[in-house]
């Protein structure tokens, strides 16, 4: 009871945190609610199961607490150089390392060499907790104050290193870590459009993050040749577990499409390079998560009969699995009546 009451007491630091940085007016109060953020989730983060919490706990507070230093030293420097009107050739260079300091905090690419590590060390309620929840307040800041041309860079970079990275990862923790990674480049080129299409892709990714989440954490599996075994038992399951993995990809005709099919039409007369070589990476990610469905679609295993499992009476399951695989048709066809 205790435990339970304490964790509640965090998740609800941890939200109030995040709620402080995004409607804080400036920058040091945004530091302060990112901090908040932080503190709470490292107790979150504690699990005395887990040999590599406690690794995954140190490497996460000395990232973040670095970059929430060179954030508040550079917010300092930005404002004595604005109040004195001096020296504005440094003030694109500190614009670059405040960039540089919040994509640190979300674990875009070149700034994502910590993400794999600890997502390796938590649980799968912490790793849909960071992959969903702990970008929101660096993702809004960023909108205040960013860099066209590095934005360019950092969003290549994030989909070339998301679609790569998971290619030979045999770790569902890491696959998903590399996922979320591609993803970031996705949601960072909506800087380029508007507001309104990052928070329709963050909303949707994070529902098709929990329905494939949920799953790992129900079965208890962390790595592809559990899948094979465990799954092959109940093929109803397996169908629209893998389908959710092809739609996290953009593969149409799922909902996870449905965002990047916006992007593309929204990005294709104004950055028509641009949105060329992040479809074309954007596949590297499809052939992963193909490979891992691939085994599972066409090879017939020994079905196990004391396994039991009644998708039916499980409605998160199936709800999740229902709006992912018939979301995008049914959202096409209300746009056609309306």
């Amino acid at each position: 009871m205790f435990k339970n009451l304490s964790t509640l007491m965090f998740l609800l630091t941890l939200i109030s945190g995040s709620l402080i940085s995004i409607s804080s007016n400036s920058w040091l109060g945004a530091w302060m609610g990112l901090e908040i953020n932080l503190l709470s989730f490292i107790p979150l983060m504690s699990d005395s199961k887990n040999l590599l919490s406690n690794e995954s706990m140190l490497k996460y507070f000395l990232v973040q607490a670095l970059a929430s230093s060179i954030l508040l030293f550079v917010v300092i420097l930005l404002s004595m150089i604005n109040s004195m009107n001096i020296f504005l050739e440094l003030n694109h260079f500190f614009v670059l390392i405040l960039n540089s300091a919040l994509m640190t905090k979300m674990g875009a690419a070149p700034f994502h060499f910590w993400f794999p590590g600890v997502m390796e060390g938590l649980s799968w309620t912490n790793n849909f907790i960071l992959m969903t929840w702990q970008k929101i307040a660096p993702l809004i800041l960023l909108t205040y104050y960013f860099d066209k041309n590095f934005l360019f860079f950092v969003i290549l970079l994030s989909i070339f290193i998301g679609s790569i990275g998971g290619l030979n990862q045999t770790s569902l923790r890491k696959l998903m870590a590399y996922s979320s990674i591609n993803h970031i480049g996705w949601m960072l080129s909506t800087f380029l459009i508007s507001n309104y299409f990052l928070f329709m892709y963050f909303i949707l990714y994070t529902f098709l993050s929990f329905s494939i989440v949920y799953l790992f954490n129900f079965l208890n599996v962390f790595f592809i040749n559990q899948c094979f075994n465990l799954l092959n038992n109940f093929s109803i399951l397996k169908f629209s577990f893998f389908c959710n993995f092809l739609s996290l990809g953009g593969l149409p005709p799922f909902l996870g499409f449905l965002p990047k099919w916006l992007i593309i039409q929204n990005l294709a007369l104004k950055f028509p390079l641009l949105i060329s070589m992040m479809v074309i990476m954007t596949l590297i990610t499809l052939f992963f998560y193909i490979r891992v469905t691939f085994a599972a679609f066409l090879v017939n295993y020994t079905n196990t009969k004391w396994l039991k499992f009644s998708f039916k009476k499980n409605f998160t399951l199936m709800f999740c699995n229902f709006l992912s695989l018939s979301g995008l048709p049914m959202i096409i066809l209300l746009h056609g009546i309306f």
